[in-house]
């Protein structure tokens, strides 16, 4: 049989017509979805709603200058989108660390991790979309006194350097 570059899988009776892509217009999106106090959540791709096994989608809009509750996602890993406003997100468990994001920026947070979305606009709505790695929405709601003043935390990772350590010349990781 020759290789053509992709698994074959059993191809449904419908030949993939209802089973296969679909979109979810934004007009319908499902408010029925666990919420934390701050923020609305609109689920659009889920179990229930589009068949999905492994993933949750959907957005979320916080207010001007509002905050949620500090929560978290049990087992689950979440990445947010920014469309568009300012985020500031604290997260730990006093709510000690912060660090903000703005349009086009994603942000990753690990499992069991408590943390709190800002929006930090005065008169602009933060609108994100958010996807989680299962299919249900977990959220657990928390009873966190946070810190007075956070920590700020800048992205860093093995490419980008904290200001101030440089990269030594051209940029480019040695190894």
């Amino acid at each position: 049989m020759p290789h053509d570059g992709h698994e074959h899988h059993d191809i449904p009776p419908d030949g993939w017509k209802h089973t296969g892509v679909q979109v979810i217009p934004g007009s319908s999106l499902d408010t029925n979805t666990a919420q934390t106090p701050g923020m609305n959540r609109a689920a659009a791709i889920n179990f229930a709603r589009a068949g999905a096994q492994k993933i949750w989608a959907g957005t979320v809009h916080i207010h001007p200058n509002a905050k949620t509750g500090a929560h978290h996602h049990g087992a689950l890993e979440s990445v947010i989108y920014i469309v568009k406003g300012h985020a500031r997100m604290r997260w730990g468990e006093n709510l000690e660390f912060v660090a903000e994001g703005g349009p086009g920026d994603f942000i990753f947070v690990p499992p069991y991790v408590p943390h709190q979305e800002i929006n930090a606009s005065t008169d602009e709505t933060l609108e994100c979309v958010l996807v989680r790695s299962d299919n249900e929405a977990v959220v657990v709601n928390l009873d966190i006194e946070p810190v007075e003043k956070p920590e700020t935390v800048l992205w860093v990772d093995p490419i980008h350097k904290a200001p101030g350590e440089g990269q030594g010349g051209t940029g480019e990781r040695c190894g």
